[in-house]
């Protein structure tokens, strides 16, 4: 995402503002957990700050697809994150653009959930000695009290 700084850069604009959908599919290779990006809308405002540096604020939204982590199948994440007042890597003398991209896909990259699932009921995954439970059975397996509800009168 290339973006002309010339108006900006001059004075003949305080600020640049960009809309549009953005297609990430030359990042996707660098992330292991993202299999695709859907509709990301991206909303930009390039200003100056009082040390003349260009500072971006930005919205990103969109929807990665991921996969689950129980049942390996693909689904949709919404996602949405702000970048503010970034101050962007300074221009060579004679440069008048600046590629976005990196910093949107960084920011993009922080928003991938460490686990991401839609399974309710897990009681379908299971096989010959083993069973998958959840956090809260987990707690309730692993709680050295557990034997002792009786004696208090709790079943």
């Amino acid at each position: 995402m290339n973006i002309d700084l010339t108006k900006l850069n001059s004075g003949l604009v305080t600020t640049i503002n960009i809309e549009e959908i953005v297609d990430f599919s030359s990042k996707l290779e660098e992330s292991n957990e993202i299999l695709d990006l859907v509709d990301v809308n991206v909303k930009v405002a390039i200003t100056k700050n009082s040390t003349n540096e260009n500072v971006l604020n930005a919205t990103i939204k969109g929807n990665m697809i991921l996969e689950d982590a129980i049942n390996l199948e693909e689904l949709s994440y919404p996602f949405e994150t702000s970048i503010i007042d970034e101050i962007l890597e300074k221009l060579e003398n004679n440069e008048n653009s600046i590629d976005i991209l990196e910093v949107l896909w960084q920011n993009i990259i922080l928003e991938v959930p460490l686990k991401f699932t839609k399974v309710k009921d897990l009681s379908e995954f299971h096989g010959n000695g083993w069973k998958l439970v959840s956090e809260d059975d987990l707690k309730e397996i692993n709680n050295p009290f557990k034997d002792l509800k009786h004696l208090i009168g709790e079943e």
